[in-house]
Order: structure tokens, then C-alpha cells, then sequence
């Protein structure tokens, strides 16, 4: 991965959310490590765990998995983005080409899309 070209906009501070990106896969690859044994399959041993116990179990593991899809969705955002500083595209819409607004970046940075792509227009 190169530190080069980011994009070739200038209203843009795309080192500093280059790494806020950064910051946030490490944030959430941390947090799948960390949450990893919540993922795991339930024990469905009637002897030493009662039917409310695993019910509560299962919905727990349900519950986990989901976050972790949300998570990997998050973390592919991110790739996405990373990869359009590299392409030197990053602050472009990938629908329509437009430039994404700042206030709009700089409140997700992984965002892909202008905000009239994003609520449906034409772009």
C-alpha cells in the first residue's frame, strides 16, 4: 500500500482520514479477536446447562454473529476506501464521479457515494 496519491482534491485533508480509516480496521479487527469465543458454537449438553440457559446462549451467539457480518460490511468499507487513496479516486462518487462533500467525509470517511447517489437521484 502507498502513502501516494490520496486524490488530487485540496479541500480535502485525506492524510488524516486516511488514517482515521486506519484506526478504525485496527479498531475493528481488535474487536473480532476479542470477540471471537462469543461466535463459537453453542454447547447443547442438557446435563450441564438448562433449556433457558441455552436458549440465552444461542440468542447471545445470534447476536454475535450479526455483529461480526456488520463488522466485516465496515471493515470492507474501509478497504474500498483505502484502495480509491491508492488509486488516487478517494472524494469522487462511485456512482455518478461527483465529488463527495467534505462535511459528508469527514463524518465517514469510507463513505463510497455523493449524498444525492446515496438517497437515490440521479447523482
Amino acid at each position: 500500500m502507498t502513502d501516494t496519491p490520496l486524490t488530487d482534491r485540496t479541500d480535502i485533508d485525506a492524510d488524516r482520514l486516511r488514517e482515521r480509516l486506519r484506526a478504525r480496521r485496527e479498531e475493528l479487527q481488535a474487536m473480532t479477536q476479542s470477540t471471537r469465543s462469543d461466535r463459537a458454537p453453542v454447547e447443547l449438553d442438557q446435563q450441564s446447562v438448562g433449556r433457558l440457559s441455552r436458549m440465552d446462549a444461542l440468542q447471545g451467539q445470534a447476536m454475535a454473529l450479526e455483529t461480526e457480518r456488520r463488522r466485516g460490511i465496515e471493515l470492507a468499507r474501509i478497504e474500498a476506501a483505502l484502495a480509491r487513496m491508492d488509486e488516487g479516486e478517494y472524494g469522487y462518487c462511485v456512482s455518478c464521479g461527483e465529488e463527495i462533500g467534505v462535511k459528508r467525509l469527514d463524518l465517514d470517511p469510507a463513505v463510497p457515494t455523493c449524498i444525492d447517489c446515496a438517497a437515490g437521484g440521479e447523482g
